[in-house]
């Protein structure tokens, strides 16, 4: 009877404390949705005047506890100016603080309005939160290929954010292992096909794998692989350079993660995995797949992923100074060679790894992936945008002066795309691969345009930014 009490009294408690915080929420909204629709009612050259605020006013005080005095806004207010969440409006809760997160753009006059999150891939100079106010934050959250915004990856850009969450180990918020779910991922033996059978199988299979659709990205690595495929044979299972055929129910891009998929990799000895782009950390589940399937990959990517390997021999790194020919006799020799080949898988059998640093970076980071009892890396970006605002509203309150954060150049960064120099078959070439250098040289134009644009702190269209981009 007792249990049975105190268990109605725990939830009791838990009821109470949800219908609470429950209230608290709609109180918030219901507050920025009187200023929003006072906002909308105003005559149009009253509205104009309140959206044209001055560049930098000063900030409105706060109580000890962090209100604000007035009733237009209890909690900073933080506008994703990308809409990623889709959310319209949630009280988000980091730690001790809370922030109200909505993706709706009118707030960005609101005076309780302290923060700008933006999506790297659907940043666009059309629109921005400008004129920005001395209290507002602007962060960046791309973890995505430079291909899909080139003019980010400039320091003219980039320096323009306070905060930033990228696939670089540099930035505020690192997500270079966002597609690694953990180390035992990497040393589980769930995939892992005893040497043997895969040497049976080299009967029917090729030595290597290769699977992409993603075609004549900036890497270039099609071209390379075509004329690797000339000196070794290779199963190609994608739409670029297809050759071999997937069982009909995995040959939709979502069945990557199949375990049916996984199960026909895991058959192959090496598999060649190609990033899109080549940068520093840019490093995705075409490097962590095979070594979760214990299969060797042959890498080309990032020029420092000796730093996140679970071994310094785990993986054959392309020098894209060495020809295929020389890379593909390599291959042959291990292919023929177990007691060689096995080095590479030797970390792998022992369950081991010895790279302290990827050690370290996956156990203490803040976020999981694919891990329900953990925060996803995009609530953890709020948080952090959250708390930092926190922070400067309570060093202003104590009479402080406030923090600065700035991102820097190597917060996202990336070389120029480069082509490999082998006689191509241009019957068989993409006009998309004589693209990426031309778009990366206009990104470095544009890059510098928005810059200026940016700095002078008010609204500007389309014709205006092109205007100022071939100024330059």
């Amino acid at each position: 009877m007792a249990r049975l009490t105190a268990k109605k009294l725990f939830a009791f408690c838990l009821c109470a404390s949800a219908s609470v915080f429950l209230i608290i929420t709609l109180q918030v909204v219901e507050e920025l949705g009187q200023f929003e629709q006072a906002v909308h009612t105003l005559p149009l050259k009253d509205r104009e005047e309140l959206t044209q605020i001055q560049a930098f006013p000063a900030r409105a005080a706060t109580t000890d506890d962090g209100v604000s005095p007035g009733s237009e806004g209890r909690y900073p207010i933080i506008v994703w100016w990308s809409p990623l969440t889709g959310e319209m409006g949630r009280l988000g809760e980091c730690g001790h603080n809370r922030c109200f997160f909505t993706v709706n753009k009118s707030y960005h006059s609101h005076p309780s309005t302290q923060a700008f999150l933006f999506y790297g891939t659907d940043f666009s100079v059309e629109s921005l939160p400008l004129p920005r106010k001395h209290q507002h934050h602007w962060a960046l959250f791309h973890e995505e290929s430079p291909k899909n915004n080139y003019k980010l990856f400039h320091k003219p850009v980039i320096t323009l954010f306070n905060h930033t969450a990228t696939f670089s180990h540099h930035s505020h918020l690192p997500l270079t292992t966002q597609h690694l779910e953990s180390l035992h991922a990497l040393t589980s033996h769930t995939f892992l096909l005893p040497l043997a059978q895969k040497n049976q199988l080299r009967h029917t299979l090729a030595p290597v794998v290769y699977v992409q659709s993603d075609c004549d990205p900036p890497s270039d690595r099609d071209v390379y692989v075509r004329e690797l495929m000339k000196h070794i044979p290779v199963d190609s299972y994608g739409q670029c350079l297809h050759n071999k055929d997937l069982p009909v129910h995995l040959r939709d891009s979502f069945a990557m993660d199949e375990e049916s998929f996984y199960h026909i990799l895991a058959q192959y000895k090496f598999i060649l995995a190609y990033e899109n782009a080549i940068c520093d950390d840019y490093i995705t589940e075409k490097l962590w797949r095979p070594l979760k399937l214990g299969v060797v990959p042959v890498y080309y990517g990032a020029p420092n992923v000796y730093m996140w390997l679970p071994s310094n021999r785990s993986a054959i790194v392309v020098d894209p100074k060495q020809s295929p020919e020389e890379l593909a006799q390599y291959i042959a020799s291990l292919d023929k060679n177990d007691q060689e080949y096995l080095t590479y898988l030797d970390w792998k059998l022992k369950q081991e790894i010895s790279n302290q640093r990827l050690f370290k970076e996956v156990m203490e980071r803040q976020w999981g992936v694919q891990d329900i009892a953990q925060d996803n890396f995009i609530d953890v970006f709020e948080c952090m945008v959250c708390n930092r605002v926190w922070e400067n509203n309570n060093r202003q309150r104590e009479g402080l002066v406030p923090r600065v954060w700035q991102a820097e150049e190597h917060h996202l960064t990336c070389p120029p795309p480069k082509m490999f120099d082998f006689a191509v078959d241009h019957s068989n070439s993409s006009t998309l691969r004589h693209i990426w250098r031309a778009s990366y040289e206009q990104s470095v134009r544009e890059a510098r345009a928005l810059r200026r644009l940016t700095l002078r702190n008010r609204n500007f269209t389309a014709t205006q930014f092109w205007r100022e981009v071939f100024r330059d």
